[in-house]
């Protein structure tokens, strides 16, 4: 479906547009119609990726945004006004040692991954509540559905995600708002290449069912669907990309 008017007319804010997912699901929305909003605090980053989809026709504007700071949300909103799709993208990751981490880093991380995106959600729900219609699509990830060492904080941060967007689905489906998840699981990307070529992270990649590594392109298909009138039946749900981690056995 590269390049067809699937959201052709809606407005799309990505958060977290600067790089890896966020840069992709831009790209992604843009190639299908949508005129993006690409929000993150790395402008220079946003500039590139906004010159990458014009040039391949699409429709991109930039916006500097801290969804952990309040004043920099408020802000965004006001610059962007009404938005029918937010894809609440940003997030961070602090690992290490549950013994080891951090107040500074615990906060940083749910500021940014949980607090943030509730934010975000209730900055730009606030316009499609007026208008009687929108979609958030929040990032969460498998850990926010199963466990893995060393990362307790960002494990925490998207079980609350997968939470709230549950709350949210239920408070705003009267307000014709929808609220669902996609939680991938491990992927490939240029950032932890160096990870699943040692010795761990291959052990890793062989507990999961399908024995491969997920790629930015095996999240195309469920993002278009939450974000289009395809899923318009859809609230509340969690949708996971995995490659049968959920369901791996012990």
């Amino acid at each position: 479906m590269k390049n067809s008017e699937l959201l052709a007319g809606k407005r799309a804010l990505v958060t977290g547009a600067s790089s890896g997912i966020g840069h992709y699901f831009a790209r992604l929305l843009a190639d299908h119609g949508a005129q993006v909003i690409a929000g993150a605090r790395r402008v220079a980053m946003l500039d590139t990726l906004a010159a990458e989809i014009k040039a391949a026709g699409g429709q991109c504007k930039i916006v500097l945004l801290d969804v952990a700071d309040k004043a920099s949300v408020t802000a965004a909103v006001e610059q962007i006004g009404v938005c029918d799709i937010l894809v609440n993208n940003a997030g961070i990751v602090r690992d290490g040692s549950a013994l080891l981490q951090t107040e500074e880093d615990w906060d940083a991380v749910l500021d940014t991954n949980l607090k943030g995106m509730f934010i975000m959600s209730q900055a730009i729900a606030k316009g499609m509540k007026e208008r009687g219609q929108g979609t958030i699509i929040n990032i969460a990830s498998v850990l926010g559905l199963r466990q893995a060492g060393g990362v307790s904080s960002y494990a925490v941060s998207k079980a609350g995600a997968i939470q709230l967007t549950k709350t949210l689905a239920l408070e705003w489906a009267r307000f014709g708002i929808r609220v669902n998840a996609l939680a991938p699981g491990y992927l490939a990307t240029e950032i932890n290449a160096n990870l699943w070529k040692s010795d761990p992270g291959k052990a890793l990649i062989n507990r999961i069912p399908q024995r491969r590594l997920g790629q930015l392109e095996d999240l195309a298909g469920p993002m278009l669907l939450l974000a289009s009138e395809q899923s318009a039946y859809m609230t509340g749900s969690v949708i996971t990309v995995d490659g049968g981690h959920l369901v791996s056995s012990l």
